[in-house]
């Protein structure tokens, strides 16, 4: 099947399927659907991938609607498995453990014949985990891990490679290398502790950045480093928000420069850029970093309020999942031949993520990438973002 065809058909659908979803909610909302085959062969005669489908039914387990970028996973996933002729069950568990567990039961006793799970806790799945294993039915953990054998596969981007890119960042942009006796101060929001990729994306940063810290060239005035102390329950603005005003009236209110502030994503940085923009005492531009481009902080970006994000396409991601689920549905062999069908930068992993101890799981990781208020443009030839007028990034309607 051809990914342009697909592509296209997703940008087309995309603002249905957003308004479908809502753009948050406090209760699971599902949907159901289930298309018609593909009408027409691509343009060089191959028949789309819905003729294969054979009727077969998916289940997508997203965690919330309250964060942008769950909205457009699933928007993305469902569009991409409808289009391709599978009948499609989308559930959002509003980050609630147990909904997400009874969400997925449902879709077992609704005989799905394959699970997409993005989990909230990935630590807490064991019961409909081992439901879906009794049944037979292949697990597909998408974007976060989830600790058991029953998951079949992993879809996710090189969670550590977003951390790297953070820090390498930061690295670059103060020229920490020839920094002298020159000190930066700098601040760190991480993520959910739930969330499996939440370590990864932390290590990846301090991996980077611990040189600078140990040779005093980036200095932590908080003296808050560990992960425990500063994650963010349920990657929530808010929290990040409280904590960073907290920061900087205990630590910055007498005139200290803060000159960094790393965050794993994009949801805490905007409460750090809410708090530094409000409650910061200083007068220069603190760098602040983040992950997923969500249209609030790529406009933080336009106007120089946050320094970057490291973006995601969750388009390719879906494409990605699609492809491998195709296989596993056809009973075709999986290993790392499949990439070739996807034409996206991606790279098949069998040793880095165990959903048990010494139990690998085979990963498919795509490639993230760095965006900064110069080349905002490269999101544009997504096809997935267009530049309003006004300068700033919209998702395509």
């Amino acid at each position: 099947m051809k990914r342009k065809l697909l592509s296209v058909m997703l940008i087309a659908a995309m603002t249905a399927a957003l308004t479908a979803c809502g753009g948050s909610s406090s209760s699971s909302s599902t949907e159901e659907a289930s298309t018609e085959a593909a009408e027409e062969s691509t343009d060089d005669g191959e028949e789309a991938a819905s003729t294969e489908s054979g009727g077969q039914k998916v289940g997508i387990s997203m965690p919330t609607q309250s964060l942008e970028r769950w909205n457009r996973d699933g928007a993305y996933l469902d569009e991409q498995f409808q289009s391709a002729g599978y009948e499609t069950v989308l559930t959002y568990s509003d980050n609630d453990t147990e909904q997400q567990v009874n969400d997925i039961q449902n879709m077992l006793a609704d005989g799905v014949d394959l699970l997409i799970v993005a989990a909230i806790d990935g630590e807490t799945m064991n019961t409909c985990m081992n439901e879906a294993a009794e049944a037979g039915v292949p697990v597909i953990a998408y974007d976060r891990l989830i600790m058991n054998d029953a998951v079949s596969y992993y879809v996710s981007f090189d969670n550590y490679t977003v951390g790297t890119l953070q820090g390498q960042f930061i690295v670059e942009t103060l020229d920490l290398d020839n920094a002298g006796d020159t000190v930066y101060n700098m601040e760190i929001t991480a993520g959910d502790p739930a969330d499996n990729n939440a370590g990864y994306f932390y290590q990846g940063e301090i991996d980077v950045l611990q040189p600078y810290m140990d040779a005093g060239t980036l200095n932590v005035v908080s003296g808050q480093t560990d992960f425990d102390t500063v994650a963010t329950d349920g990657w929530s603005t808010d929290t990040a928000l409280e904590r960073a005003q907290n920061v900087l009236a205990s630590y910055y209110a007498d005139g200290t420069q803060l000159d960094v502030w790393l965050c794993s994503n994009d949801s805490t940085a905007l409460g750090v850029a809410q708090a530094v923009t409000s409650d910061y005492a200083g007068s220069n531009s603190v760098l602040i970093t983040g992950q997923d481009g969500d249209e609030a902080n790529l406009a933080n970006i336009v106007d120089g309020v946050q320094t970057m994000t490291v973006y995601k396409n969750v388009s390719n991601e879906s494409i990605v999942t699609l492809s491998l689920a195709q296989a596993i549905l056809n009973g075709e062999t999986i290993d790392e031949s499949l990439i070739d069908s996807f034409g996206i930068d991606c790279a098949y992993d069998t040793e880095s993520y165990e959903t048990s101890d010494g139990n690998k799981c085979p990963s498919f990781l795509l490639v993230p990438s760095v965006i900064t208020v110069d080349n905002l443009e490269e999101l544009v030839d997504t096809g997935l973002y267009e530049m309003g007028d006004d300068g700033y990034l919209k998702a395509v309607q």
